[in-house]
């Protein structure tokens, strides 16, 4: 026999062996195997049902909730468009309770806080504006540094720079330089000077063109004399 042939043997043996082992592990847990088959196959319909016949159509009546709530906030309505008419608007809080798990009940969450805001309500505004959990840039540095205002209002100036730093963090062309000028001034507020100078001088040389850089040298000389 020559040594190709043998070696080609050897391979089909090798070979024949592994199948043989497979078939005996199979035929020997074919039980648990089935049921492990099963509980995926089960798990990923339960997550197309959920998905297909729960969550969709509760978005879609989230939308619908959020349109009402939504034109009450557009004329400035912030009781009525938080906590609803009595008739066919439930306002934000409650579609933050009853639509949570829904993109839409993740924004009334946002648009929640913002009304306890301008009710002058902070601690809850605290409350639901730390709730929201948003992707757009623009929205979430507005409401990162929203709650940077509550606490400003509530006279934690501390947490409330933490914030405004946070909020400028977000690298928003239009909003980071107002956070960044209000968390100058609140260290300010409390002595820190060189603290304020630094976010002086983040406007003046990555925002020159907003238009908190248009007048930030004489606060830049107000804390640096």
């Amino acid at each position: 026999m020559s040594k190709q042939v043998k070696n080609k043997r050897d391979e089909f043996e090798n070979v024949e062996h592994a199948l043989t082992t497979s078939e005996a592990f199979i035929e020997k847990y074919r039980k648990q195997i089935l049921i492990g088959v099963g509980a995926v196959v089960l798990v990923v319909l339960v997550i197309l049902s959920v998905r297909n016949f729960y969550l969709k159509p509760r978005e879609v009546s989230a939308e619908n909730e959020m349109y009402r709530a939504q034109t009450y906030f557009a004329v400035d309505s912030f009781y009525v468009a938080l906590n609803g008419d009595g008739l066919d608007c439930i306002g934000f809080k409650e579609i933050v309770s009853d639509y949570g798990m829904t993109p839409s009940g993740n924004l009334a969450a946002a648009y929640a806080g913002i009304c306890y805001y301008k009710l002058n309500d902070y601690q809850n505004a605290i409350k639901y504006l730390s709730q929201f959990d948003g992707k757009d840039t623009y929205l979430t540095t507005s409401v990162v540094g929203m709650i940077g205002d509550c606490y400003a209002e509530t006279g934690d100036t501390n947490k409330a720079i933490s914030h405004f730093e946070k909020a400028s963090s977000l690298k928003n062309a239009v909003i980071s330089p107002i956070y960044l000028k209000k968390a100058g001034l609140a260290y300010e507020s409390i002595g820190e000077a060189g603290k304020a100078e630094k976010c002086y001088t983040e406007i003046k040389n990555s925002y020159a063109q907003s238009q908190e850089a248009s007048d930030i040298d004489k606060y830049i000389a107000r804390v640096s004399k």
